[in-house]
């Protein structure tokens, strides 16, 4: 039998984390430009945040269950 390589289980949390910086400054970064646009200072840039973290943590969740049904399917 095959042994797992480490490598594979670093490759997930890197990017889970990726993930979830990126999601939260995309967020950021769209409402800010929004807000420039629209004249709504500073709420669309907040929203756009909040959104933005809400994202990135569903996608950390899902990949540390996808992770752990893995682990647990011997894959």
């Amino acid at each position: 039998m095959v042994e797992p390589s480490p490598w594979r289980g670093l490759g997930l949390v890197a990017s889970a984390g990726i993930t979830l910086v990126v999601a939260t400054a995309g967020g950021a970064v769209v409402g800010y430009f929004l807000d420039g646009w629209l004249q709504s200072s500073p709420w669309l840039t907040l929203i756009g945040l909040g959104l933005g973290v809400v994202v990135g943590f569903r996608e950390l969740v899902r990949t540390v269950k996808a992770a752990e049904r893995e682990e647990k399917n011997g894959s």
